[in-house]
């Protein structure tokens, strides 16, 4: 991120209403409703706004600029100048733009002393800045000015180091100056600011989508109504997947750069809208970032001795609003040996259940087995984890359009693929009463197709459980009927029958209450039990 840039900001109390207005506006953009910036007043009057500069261990007497955050808001990057080589040090010297890094536990606790990211990254002679961080802290977007001609370079985290940043090449990097950019949820998919060829005016917005074998392709040019014969910066996505924020010379505004907010509905994006007074004056308003559940935002900001220093803002509504936020899900968690407890690096794949198209493939940290991914409510998600030797495991997401912002925390155990190993399958859905299958079932059992094609001795029981509601002899026929409609796809899919087993248990081996609802839920299941691993 240019330096020049960070010379834009507004000031404080435009950054806050900024904030207000990002907030309580999304709902009424998601209903394709006008803003009115008549109602600014009315917004200060609903949220109690708390903003604080933050203390020491983030700030210094040098400047501090360009913070990103990662989506559940408990590690902060930012880009300062304090004196960073040891002659630096002892003279007190400013620096060249170098990258931070801290961390906290949750998001009541202060932050930690920030450090520098290792020499790897920040290169004693060069102006180094962050750009963006993927939702789950794994991969670093980095600013470099190649010779003038600024390029975005990418690390990734492996356990606990920073990998040597790698340009993103031809066709983000081009011979013209790419600076903002933000990945979607995906972690696949970025949008950026190029001055190249072929856009509408100088600096458009660009989308790109990187595939499968790590190439990049043929950005495509937003077009209109985002881009405009003027200059577009500071994009940022919002880990919901649908909104973007970014700043605009040329949409109708209060003159220099103004924020505008869009939202994609089925591809399209709406036109843009001007946050209105006091947020946009007559200066320049470019980059801020959000977490994910859209409460805290952060921003750098000029003091009075004109040192540039990161502050934190909260919202805090006086009244229950009715829409509680983005609407999305965090999930966060942890992947760990069952049995040693040790943490796992793992592939995580999500799948659209009901198209059966793939969403993201993400990894757990091989050092700490933690991952976080954010997944935009309006689908069915199957979430599926792998790691060489083990018994892969299974999450459900189902997220309607209407499903509010909400986090949650699951603990992977994944167990060696050996002899007595037993799993649910979690994303496999019958209609009610009934044993045929429904389609969202077919990515989870095309998974069980793979591993046993990889594992071709393996000899498995396919089970089906129950609720305790209905007769003992009604359970044990739908139970029945349902692990024989799992056993026969696998079959249909090139899998001898002599492998497969398939046994209703009916109500017989709960694992769960049958007194609630979610209790009965869980009983209702298809597991997967490996009977041996030998060839017979």
């Amino acid at each position: 991120m240019p330096s020049t840039f960070l010379n834009t900001f507004t000031t404080m109390k435009c950054i806050i209403s900024f904030i207000i207005s990002i907030l309580l506006v999304l709902p009424i953009l998601a209903q394709q409703k006008k803003f009115k910036q008549q109602r600014t007043s009315e917004f200060n009057d609903s949220v109690k706004i708390v903003t604080k500069k933050l203390g020491i261990n983030i700030n210094s007497k040098y400047d501090e600029y360009a913070p990103i955050v990662t989506a559940d808001g408990l590690q902060l990057f930012f880009t300062s100048r304090r004196p960073f080589t040891d002659k630096e040090i002892k003279k007190e010297k400013t620096s060249k733009e170098k990258i931070y890094i801290s961390n906290r536990k949750s998001d009541k606790d202060e932050w930690d002393p920030a450090i520098p990211l290792p020499p790897n990254i920040n290169d004693p002679i060069k102006n180094i800045s962050n750009i963006a961080i993927t939702n789950d802290g794994q991969k670093l977007l980095i600013y470099f000015d190649d010779e003038g001609n600024g390029e975005i370079y990418e690390s990734e985290l492996k356990g606990k180091e920073w990998t040597t940043p790698v340009s993103l090449g031809f066709p983000i990097n081009t011979e013209y100056h790419e600076s903002s950019a933000s990945y979607a949820p995906d972690g696949k998919t970025l949008y950026f600011v190029s001055n190249r060829k072929g856009g509408i005016g100088g600096r458009d917005i660009w989308m790109s989508t990187r595939t499968p074998d790590g190439r990049w392709t043929t950005p495509i040019n937003l077009g209109e109504p985002i881009n405009t014969p003027d200059d577009e910066e500071g994009v940022f996505i919002h880990p919901d997947g649908k909104t973007m924020f970014f700043s605009s010379k040329g949409h109708k505004g209060k003159g220099g750069y103004d924020v505008f907010v869009s939202v994609n509905d089925e591809g399209h994006w709406s036109d843009p809208v001007n946050l209105g007074e006091p947020v946009n004056g007559p200066g320049d308003d470019v980059f801020l970032v959000l977490t994910a559940n859209g409460k805290k935002g952060y921003f750098s900001s000029e003091g009075s001795n004109k040192d540039k220093d990161i502050y934190e803002l909260e919202f805090i509504p006086n009244f229950q609003l009715k829409n509680k936020g983005p609407k999305l899900a965090l999930v966060k968690g942890i992947v760990i040996d069952a049995e040693t407890k040790n943490p796992i690096g793992a592939k995580i794949n999500v799948i659209d259940n009901e198209k059966n198209n793939p969403i993201g493939e993400y990894k757990s940290n091989e050092a700490t087995g933690n991952f976080l991914i954010s997944l935009p409510s309006g689908k069915n998600y199957g979430l599926n984890v792998n790691a060489e030797g083990y018994m892969f495991h299974s999450e459900n997401f189902n997220l309607p359009d209407s499903a509010q912002f909400k986090e949650y925390y699951i603990k992977i155990e994944l167990k060696k693929l050996k002899e007595g190993t037993k799993v649910i399958l979690k994303n496999i859905f019958f209609d009610f009463d009934k044993a045929t299958l429904r389609p969202e079932s077919y990515p989870e059992l095309d998974r069980v197709v793979e591993l046993l094609n990889q594992n071709p001795n393996l000899k498995v029981e396919i089970s089906g459980h129950t609720d305790s509601k209905g007769s003992d002899e009604y359970n044990l026929k739908l139970s029945q009927l349902r692990a024989k409609s799992v056993v026969d796809y696998i079959i249909s899919k090139g899998i001898p029958a002599n492998k497969l087993i398939a046994k209703g248990y009916g109500e017989t081996q709960p694992i769960d209450t049958n007194e609630t609802e979610e209790g009965r839920q869980n009983n209702r299941r298809v597991e997967f039990k490996v009977l041996s691993t030998e060839a017979k």
